[in-house]
């Protein structure tokens, strides 16, 4: 019995890993759920198209050569050195070593692990590089105001868990004795082994283990770090590309309660009482635009959490070029925020919602950032993962002018302008071909 004790504990650890990992997975979506309703199931070709450009294949990641290239290494390089995990659980679980090795053959065998060792050091060069880019170059969009405490030091904890994972990896080979001996897929570790020369075999033997013990543990802790981390995007990425707006760009929508309104002002036969069209809203809604988190779609939502705080889209805001308030990366990080905390809201209340006189608008989103906005969808081409920010940031106006009457005194000029003459100039319908009459 004692012999399996190692087995059973590896059981627990596992268990207890996926689990917590599981709870996690479903607190997200059930928080991404308080969004309102959208469809975004139609087009199927094209949301495919595009997960599988966008997110499998990082299209829009090499844009920026020198940050796409290394960010390619390391997303290949952690998900292929992940498919041992397969072998290290099942090690685990039953006390076998390396059981695929005499079960595909020293050949195939070889140069998967000889590749996966590849990766692992081609991972270490870049996130190694990626610090630097990030503490000593200080790369410019790294160091914006909202980049200041936890997101800054959850960068940088992502790229130890990454440099530490794979060093364990390495190790872990380069200690195995048969292994080395064996001269099979020991590609980069060959050369890792000599550090240990003078080590006595039981010694090798634990420092072996301990990097075993070390990586799958530091593995499951990553895994469940996710949910906590700007990293979530591994997981979110897929969806978000999937879902995303496929409509040209610029092309916002409209309300149906507003747009019903406007055809009774124009159509003055048009029936009251008619029937709503299939499909369309048959009450007014009971708020125009949004002021929080719940008044915001699920894909915004969704947008909010797959936010991998890289700062492209802040990096290419002309508002924010200008020195304007408005930083696009802040206003996903700020709806993440909000999010979570409505989310530990309802946890801490049994499943409900318990009004903290707080809400996403003012409290954390600021007007001034929002009419600093010039709506050139700049944030949205930039985006790697097809983030959205400019929707809510709309949605948010729509409410400040639909809801508070809070519109900039320029803009409130300009709707009365059009309202009574038909055109932003202040100046009446008689007048506006006197232009041509000038010399």
């Amino acid at each position: 019995m004692e012999k399996y004790i190692p087995n059973i504990f590896f059981a627990l650890i596992l268990i207890t890993g996926i689990g917590y990992f599981v709870m996690n997975v479903r607190k997200l979506i059930r928080n991404i759920k308080l969004g309102k309703d959208i469809d975004r199931n139609d087009r199927k070709p094209e949301r495919w198209k595009n997960m599988a450009k966008i997110a499998l294949g990082q299209y829009k990641m090499v844009r920026r050569p020198v940050s796409g290239i290394l960010h390619i290494v390391v997303y290949v390089g952690f998900i292929l050195i992940n498919i041992e995990m397969l072998e290290i659980v099942i090690d685990g679980l039953f006390g076998t070593h390396r059981v695929f090795q005499p079960i595909i053959g020293d050949a195939l065998y070889g140069f998967l692990i000889g590749s996966f060792e590849i990766l692992a050091f081609l991972v270490l060069v870049a996130v190694t590089i990626f610090w630097f880019r990030r503490n000593i170059e200080k790369v410019k969009r790294f160091w914006n105001k909202e980049m200041q405490g936890w997101p800054k030091n959850d960068g940088n904890i992502i790229l130890y868990f990454e440099m530490v994972l794979m060093t364990l990896f390495l190790v872990m080979n380069a200690t195995d004795v048969h292994f080395q001996e064996a001269g099979v897929g020991n590609v980069i570790s060959q050369f890792v082994a000599p550090w240990f020369d003078g080590f006595s075999p039981e010694a090798l033997h634990t420092i072996e283990k301990s990097a075993w013990w070390l990586h799958i543990v530091g593995i499951l802790v990553f895994l469940n770090y996710l949910y906590y981390s700007k990293h979530l995007h591994i997981l979110l990425a897929f969806p978000n590309t999937f879902y995303a707006n496929l409509n040209p760009k610029g092309q916002f929508n409209n309300l149906e309660a507003v747009t019903n309104e406007v055809k009774m002002m124009m159509d003055p036969d048009a029936d009251p009482y008619a029937m709503p069209e299939e499909g369309a809203e048959d009450e007014e809604p009971s708020k125009f635009g949004a002021s929080d988190v719940t008044d915001l779609n699920w894909v915004q939502l969704m947008n909010a959490y797959t936010c991998t705080e890289c700062g492209r889209c802040t990096s290419s805001c002309p508002a924010n070029l200008t020195g304007k308030e408005l930083s696009p990366r802040a206003i996903m990080m700020k709806t993440r925020d909000r999010l979570e905390e409505v989310g530990k809201n309802i946890d801490a209340n049994g499943g409900e919602f318990k009004d903290d006189g707080k809400q996403l608008l003012n409290d954390y989103i600021t007007p001034e950032e929002l009419w600093a906005c010039t709506s050139c969808n700049a944030c949205v081409q930039e985006c790697p993962v097809n983030i959205d920010p400019l929707s809510i940031i709309m949605d948010m106006r729509r409410y400040l002018v639909m809801e508070e009457s809070a519109a900039p005194q320029e803009l409130n000029m300009m709707m009365t302008n059009i309202e009574n003459n038909g055109a932003p100039w202040q100046y009446s319908q008689m007048d506006r071909l006197n232009w041509k009459d000038e010399d």
